[in-house]
């Protein structure tokens, strides 16, 4: 689905939230892979299920043409810096929900930009009446806990042991839901 840019002054600058587009799939490829090597916290390591611009390009073009899809860029001086996505289903016993998904660059981490990704996709959510969004978090990610928490999501399950990482030792993924009838 596409939606009216927003911009937002956020904590250390300015950046505007928009619908993102194929002409940003280049970038958003690099991002990801870029994003996957600076962090534990997302479910690949560098490289692995890489999607290629043309990859980007059929995913944008599906979410711009789905009403229970949403995917967001998050821009800074007309670089992207980050993005998120809600995924729903066509199934009618699941389409009412949508599962989120986040990824900023570490250098830019304190912007508040995941957390504008996230209330922009609440408030997507609400006037497509979406029901639920869900998301996993790994248990050491306790800022995006805090995070989830704050805007009203639960745990609603634990995914015992479920990541390994690279210290050899494995980690429980929270899962968690809100129900945005229920503000």
């Amino acid at each position: 689905m596409i939606v009216n840019q927003k911009k937002i002054h956020g904590r250390s600058a300015e950046y505007l939230v928009r619908t993102a587009e194929e002409k940003d799939a280049k970038r958003l490829s690099n991002i990801r892979l870029q994003i996957d090597g600076e962090t534990e916290y997302m479910d690949r390591e560098r490289g692995e299920a890489y999607i290629d611009e043309a990859g980007f390009k059929h995913i944008i073009k599906n979410d711009a043409e789905s009403t229970n899809n949403l995917f967001l860029a998050a821009e800074i001086d007309g670089e992207i810096v980050g993005f998120s996505r809600c995924v729903g289903s066509t199934l009618k016993r699941t389409c009412h929900q949508v599962e989120f998904g986040v990824c900023v660059l570490q250098a830019y981490w304190g912007y508040a930009i995941g957390q504008n990704l996230l209330k922009e996709s609440i408030h997507w959510a609400k006037l497509n009446e979406i029901k639920k969004i869900t998301l996993g978090v790994i248990e050491t990610n306790d800022k995006a806990i805090k995070l989830y928490i704050k805007y009203g999501f639960e745990i609603e399950g634990i995914l015992k042991k479920d990541k390994r990482l690279a210290d050899g030792n494995y980690y429980h993924t929270l899962l968690m839901g809100k129900f945005i009838d229920e503000e």
